[in-house]
């Protein structure tokens, strides 16, 4: 299960916090960490490593004998970030989306304020094309998602109801 949505959303929180719920792994955001260790600007070839190593992280994963694995982030934010600043996709990575299996987004409504740090370069207006930009991508690859609302355990019960009933 895949926890997405624009920047701000408590995305890396509640990952952590359904993990900690339904006492099994999940896969931290990589592209925080990859752009925070390079201390230069992130170009094109570091978005695609970024990309690369969300499936390689995901595939180590997928492995381990537990019956759901939650992801904070995912490589639709990841294309859509690629056409969003480049205008191009490298063409593998439409087929590793295509290829891999979601039971399920959460995407983390933006219900929450935009909070600024050094890596977050979106909030205002383009935080909400992004977010649209996100569900018309989960929609056209044909995966399920629901939005999640609320504030702190609101939003963690909202998270835990939807994955409940799927699992």
């Amino acid at each position: 299960m895949v926890i997405t949505g624009a920047e701000s959303t408590g995305k890396s929180t509640l990952t952590e916090q359904l993990a900690i719920h339904f006492d099994t792994l999940f896969m931290p955001e990589i592209a925080r960490s990859y752009v925070e260790g390079i201390n230069r600007k992130y170009t094109f070839n570091d978005v695609e490593q970024i990309a690369k190593l969300q499936v390689e992280n995901l595939n180590n994963l997928c492995t381990q004998p537990v019956p759901v694995v939650f992801v904070d982030t995912w490589l639709i934010i990841t294309k859509v970030w690629f056409e969003f600043v480049y205008n191009k996709t490298p063409g593998w990575l439409v087929d590793e989306i295509q290829k891999t299996r979601v039971n399920l987004f959460l995407m983390c409504d933006t219900d929450l304020p935009w909070v600024y740090d050094p890596v977050r370069e979106n909030g205002g207006e383009n935080r909400n094309i992004l977010q649209n930009l996100y569900i018309k991508n989960i929609v056209e690859f044909g995966f399920k998602y629901q939005i999640v609302q609320g504030t702190d355990n609101i939003r963690l019960s909202n998270a835990i109801k939807f994955v409940e009933e799927l699992i």
